[in-house]
């Protein structure tokens, strides 16, 4: 089936781009809208930016569903269609720290997933429990543990899309990221508290990701450079950040934009259950999680995920970080993408890519979606 995009702004530059051409689910080509047959259905965009869809690497939940909760298709599904609406078009269910029992089952329902089509399901991200007690932030210590030789076949056992593991580096034996890389799962290094020579071991040894800078990990100081310091000299690897303005000072990410490449910084959420909801709190491993002013907090303060959705992830990094709207898009889209080693796939308006898209209105709400060109508009 084919359909043609017209009258959409392709750039921040403004001005009607050329029509966007979708075929059995991908993009086909940019053309001119006066070279268009004249039976080609269409979607008039009447002048909204059109973008490529949202990649979200870091989603424990949504639409009041949490994924360590539901580690099912349906579960998937549920939070799917719950970013879906804020523009997310592909994104990775993530558990936080958790049994072998309920990894094993949330892998397998990611497989299924991915095999029965489940709009936007890329993977899974495994946030622990190969962490650093020490950085635990709301994970619970009790789950926390080694990786032995049944975690490592655990972690390598997805079968369709990507698997993110997160981990802290100092607690995995040296030789573990260069494996995992082989058996070709992404790492990424978090809830950590290792040193800058050890962080930077692990970057040279295949951590290609931070999971969301300077929170939950060994920060900067003046002779103690961290994890943080590590990661912000580093320009190569992905850092993940969340930006509304509870995790991290806009100040602050403002000053790591300037250290490194712009094009190695992803905007994730770390949503939980309440987005895409209206519950004033949900339950998180025994614990009362309460949603307030934005953000998640147990009962002592401390953050747990957040209240955030991709599309305000957006306008929160062009308002409030300086950012330009295209480069805040990218964040969004091409970085995650590249990070995930799906850039020759989607992540981009370009000839040949997934139809992941995403229209935008002038206050950068969401308008509707396309994944693999099937057109949801935004409730």
């Amino acid at each position: 089936m084919t359909c043609a995009l017209v009258n959409a702004r392709l750039t921040e530059a403004g001005g009607d781009g050329p029509a966007v051409l979708i075929e059995d689910g991908r993009i086909a080509g940019l053309v001119p809208a006066g070279d268009l047959p004249r039976d080609t259905p269409r979607i008039d965009l009447e002048g909204r930016r059109l973008a490529a869809g949202f990649i979200d690497t870091q989603v424990n939940g949504g639409g009041g569903v949490l994924f360590n909760d539901e580690p099912t298709v349906e579960g998937i599904e549920t939070i799917g269609r719950a970013h879906r609406r804020f523009g997310t078009t592909g994104f990775l269910p993530t558990l936080i720290s958790d049994d072998f029992s309920v990894i094993r089952r949330a892998i397998a329902a990611v497989d299924e997933a991915i095999a029965a089509g489940v709009p936007g399901v890329l993977g899974i991200h495994i946030e622990g429990p190969f962490l650093n007690p020490a950085r635990k932030g709301i994970h619970d210590a009790g789950k926390i543990r080694a990786l032995d030789a049944e975690g490592f076949e655990i972690l390598t056992s997805l079968k369709r899309g990507r698997t993110l593991v997160t981990l802290a580096p100092e607690v995995v034996e040296p030789g573990t990221v260069g494996r995992l890389n082989r058996a070709g799962v992404v790492v990424a290094a978090g809830h950590t508290n290792a040193s800058y020579d050890t962080a930077r071991r692990a970057f040279a040894e295949g951590v290609t990701g931070v999971t969301h800078l300077f929170n939950a990990m060994s920060p900067l100081a003046s002779r103690r450079p961290g994890m943080v310091g590590a990661a912000l000299e580093d320009q190569a690897a992905w850092c993940g950040i969340i930006v509304d303005s509870r995790h991290v000072d806009p100040a602050v990410l403002k000053i790591a934009l300037r250290c490194r490449p712009l094009d190695r910084f992803m905007l994730v959420t770390d949503a939980m259950p309440c987005v895409g909801g209206d519950a004033p709190s949900f339950e998180l491993q025994g614990r009362t999680i309460f949603v307030r002013d934005g953000a998640c907090y147990d009962d002592q303060g401390v953050l747990a995920g957040s209240n955030l959705d991709m599309a305000a992830a957006v306008a929160n990094a062009h308002r409030l970080l300086g950012l330009s709207l295209d480069q805040a898009l990218a964040m969004a889209s091409a970085a995650p993408a590249g990070f995930l080693g799906l850039d020759g796939q989607r992540g981009s308006v370009r000839s040949g890519l997934a139809a992941d898209l995403v229209a935008l209105n002038d206050d950068l709400g969401v308008w509707a979606t396309w994944i693999d060109g099937a057109f949801e508009r935004a409730r």
